[in-house]
């Protein structure tokens, strides 16, 4: 038999505070929230949370800070599954605001720096060794480098300079066709990472190797109640990292990120919609995923 499969995520966490409006105002406008509600998200957080719900479980290590936001972090993401493993930092917690809108947009402030482990942190490096799959989306290069231990190692092209200064390889950069914060061209990291998956969107994306070669991929239909798009691209970063643990090729990969982006949108704020791991194996038995 196979050993349970060891997935991991490194990155940042904000105490984000989700308010459920009619609209987003207009400047000098005052909107009513029928609900609100606060919680640890932000793209790492949702990603660890998505493959823990695939997989029965995530290892999860961030940095967060000394106030009482930052003493929430942990025992709010261990409530939802994640073996999480915190550096302190000497600063305040990084927060959110969110609106929701009734017709399903998220829209976001975030208030403080947006931190992430650091290369001499007293955090658990050695069980990356042990790790099928990695995703990364705040680090600095020496971590990039102890990441690489992993079998397969996934980041967003959000991680900024410290890809480019790592000089590791990435099986999979995960960026944006249209969000000019998240893309990327050839010759940013060296060497180039294997796949470059870009998201369009409800239009899918593509998938470009390292030679250039370019293929097409769609986005799943939404299911289910009408939610809200926040945290639906970092479950798909989450469902293509789990699908290449489980070893996977990339393109079926993508496809599991898909279903898993496609569930997201179903639910209110980040985890209410998110894939369990039954309606996961019932999909994954009605397609064509075997390696």
């Amino acid at each position: 038999r196979r050993s349970p499969m060891k997935v991991a995520v490194i990155g940042h966490v904000e105490m984000a505070e989700f308010a459920l409006v009619e609209r987003v105002p207009e400047p000098g406008d005052i909107v009513h929230a029928s609900e609100t509600w606060e919680l640890p998200a932000g793209g790492a957080a949702v990603a660890a949370v998505q493959i823990a719900r695939l997989g029965g479980g995530c290892l999860f290590m961030t940095a967060i800070g000394s106030d009482s936001r930052g003493d929430l972090v942990v025992p709010g993401l261990t409530e939802m599954g994640l073996h999480a493993e915190a550096a302190r930092r000497p600063s305040d917690q990084r927060r959110a605001f969110v609106y929701l809108d009734s017709e399903g947009e998220r829209t976001i402030t975030t208030i403080g720096e947006r931190v992430g482990p650091e290369g001499d942190d007293d955090l658990p490096w050695e069980e990356l060794e042990q790790a099928d799959a990695l995703y990364v989306t705040a680090a600095d290069p020496e971590v990039l480098r102890k990441a690489r231990a992993a079998k397969k190692l996934v980041a967003t092209v959000r991680v900024g300079k410290a890809l480019a200064e790592a000089g590791v390889q990435l099986d999979v950069l995960v960026a944006s066709a249209n969000d000019k914060g998240e893309t990327y061209a050839p010759g940013d990291i060296e060497p180039a990472p294997r796949w470059v998956v870009r998201t369009d969107g409800s239009r899918g994306g593509s998938l470009e190797t390292a030679d250039g070669t370019t293929t097409m991929w769609k986005s799943f239909p939404p299911t289910g109640p009408k939610g809200d798009a926040y945290g639906a691209g970092d479950s798909f970063a989450g469902g293509i990292t789990f699908g290449l643990g489980s070893g996977l090729p990339i393109e079926k990969a993508i496809s599991v990120g898909a279903f898993c982006g496609s569930r997201a949108i179903r639910g209110r704020g980040p985890y209410a919609g998110q894939a369990s791991q039954e309606e996961f194996r019932a999909w994954h038995e009605s397609q064509p995923l075997s390696p």
